[in-house]
């Protein structure tokens, strides 16, 4: 495996819990590091602006504690993701604070983040950067990024279009550094199945919404749990760039999740304005709902997950995990 070894010995499990909007908070970051996987957020989840300050401070705080009174617990270091792009007003005062922090891993997404990787590298922080495509990936590389993270076909969020065998062979071609996948992974085989695949990390996010210590309100947690595969929706109408979303929270929305209007088609829409709230109204998932069926602690999901990931690693004759 290519990820490096201070980190990789930090971790309970391969996993890296993804950053989602309006769920993601501080509460659920530092009970993810303390069960010994990567939690993370996005720096937009913050609000207002100086409110990132004072949430890396009390994930710092909060984390440096609990390791010193748990001196043998494996604690997992948390990551913020950054959205590289004009449309993004904060982005300049949001680095500065990670940079201010040392954050130890920063995930970006959208634009090549040419800029920030080698202010990054320059404390010691690891960048991992968001594909859907071998061309973002190459990009991507060229900017000096560490590892990339494969969201594939039916992933959470703004996902990709393509099977994982398909994106991650093309991207052990061109890339031999730490490789994350992204997409439908709620179980402890699944994330073994990443590690066959030959990626570094599964990346976790639709089953972290339904959890005790995640920011989604109860129900969008509930819809989670009662929703299944065919009730994920990819469509680029409310963003503007496809993502998957749940048919539950689209009809309370008022609209027909059969039969979305097309994302081009002038006067068959409300305006932007009126249009429902993507991810505050208009709730995101992966394809991996359909797994879900309860609302446990971060503790026990990722007890559960361990004990999963360690019969999958036994049935296959694996034995245990170094």
């Amino acid at each position: 495996m290519s990820l490096p070894a201070d980190l990789r010995n930090k971790l309970e499990l391969p996993v890296l819990c993804s950053p989602m909007f309006v769920v993601s908070g501080p509460q659920l970051v530092i009970e993810q590091c303390k069960a010994g996987i990567i939690g993370s957020f996005p720096a937009l989840n913050a609000r207002p602006q100086e409110e990132l300050d004072r949430w890396l401070t009390r994930i710092e705080t909060e984390l440096a504690q609990y390791q010193r009174e748990h001196p043998k617990k494996k604690v997992a270091p948390f990551a913020v993701n950054l959205i590289m792009n004009k449309a993004n007003q904060r982005l300049e005062q949001d680095l500065e604070v990670v940079l201010a922090h040392k954050v130890p891993i920063v995930i970006t997404s959208l634009s090549a983040p040419a800029a920030l990787v080698p202010r990054v590298h320059a404390y010691g922080g690891l960048v991992f950067h968001d594909v859907v495509k071998v061309r973002h990936a190459e990009k991507a590389l060229e900017a000096g990024v560490d590892g990339l993270i494969a969201v594939c076909a039916g992933a959470g969020g703004h996902a990709g279009t393509l099977n994982p065998f398909a994106l991650v062979n093309e991207l052990r071609r061109i890339h031999s550094g730490p490789l994350i996948l992204s997409g439908a992974i709620t179980n402890g085989s699944a994330v073994l199945a990443a590690e066959a695949m030959g990626c570094d990390l599964a990346y976790i996010g639709t089953r972290f919404i339904a959890t005790r210590e995640s920011d989604a309100v109860e129900g969008y947690k509930q819809m989670i749990v009662e929703s299944n595969s065919s009730d994920v929706v990819f469509t680029p109408l409310f963003s503007g760039v496809h993502g998957s979303y749940l048919a539950g929270s689209i009809r309370r929305a008022g609209l027909d999740p059969d039969h979305l209007p097309a994302q081009d088609a002038p006067g068959e829409y409300r305006n932007r304005d009126q249009r429902p709230k993507t991810w505050k109204e208009i709730w995101g998932a992966g394809q991996g709902v359909g797994n879900i069926d309860d609302i446990p602690s971060v503790a026990d999901l990722v007890a559960r997950l361990k004990t999963e990931y360690a019969l999958a690693r036994n049935q296959l004759g694996l034995g245990a995990h170094s």
